[in-house]
């Protein structure tokens, strides 16, 4: 699964566009000012909106809203490794996700099976919205068709 560059590409750009938990929050340790120029003290919650990040043209560029697995895979045609401060879905720091690179996997092998299985394509006219939940959702769910492919 190490050599599936563009499948790894493809879901690193599905979770910066979707993160499955949209924003965090923090409690600063001690009275510090944030990048925006903002004072903050240990009474305060920070938010950190990851689905925001996402889509910022200071962090990702002017094609930020755009769905482009490229953006992850490097000239050497290997992943381009993001900083965990830009790329904040599995979070950064003493509280990054341990199970990262088990989550990939997990996320690969669903994947493969699918496509290996089935031809997937979405339902024509179907609106993709997301709720506001704290675990990121879709509205009206993800419509698609199924159809068994011939191997």
């Amino acid at each position: 699964m190490s050599k599936m560059v563009y499948l790894h590409a493809t879901l690193c750009e599905t979770l910066r566009l979707f993160p499955p938990v949209p924003f965090m929050e923090r409690t600063p340790v001690h009275d510090d000012t944030l990048p925006c120029g903002h004072r903050t003290n240990n009474k305060m919650m920070v938010i950190i909106s990851s689905y925001a990040m996402g889509r910022m043209a200071s962090i990702w560029g002017e094609d930020c809203h755009e769905f482009k697995p490229e953006r992850w895979i490097n000239d050497d045609g290997g992943i381009k490794h993001e900083p965990p401060h830009k790329f904040y879905v599995f979070n950064t720091g003493q509280r990054v996700c341990l199970g990262k690179d088990f989550a990939f996997n997990v996320m690969k092998a669903t994947a493969m099976a699918i496509i290996n299985k089935y031809d997937v394509k979405m339902v024509e006219n179907h609106i993709v919205k997301p709720k506001l939940s704290t675990i990121l959702q879709m509205e009206h769910g993800l419509m698609v068709t199924l159809g068994k492919r011939c191997n």
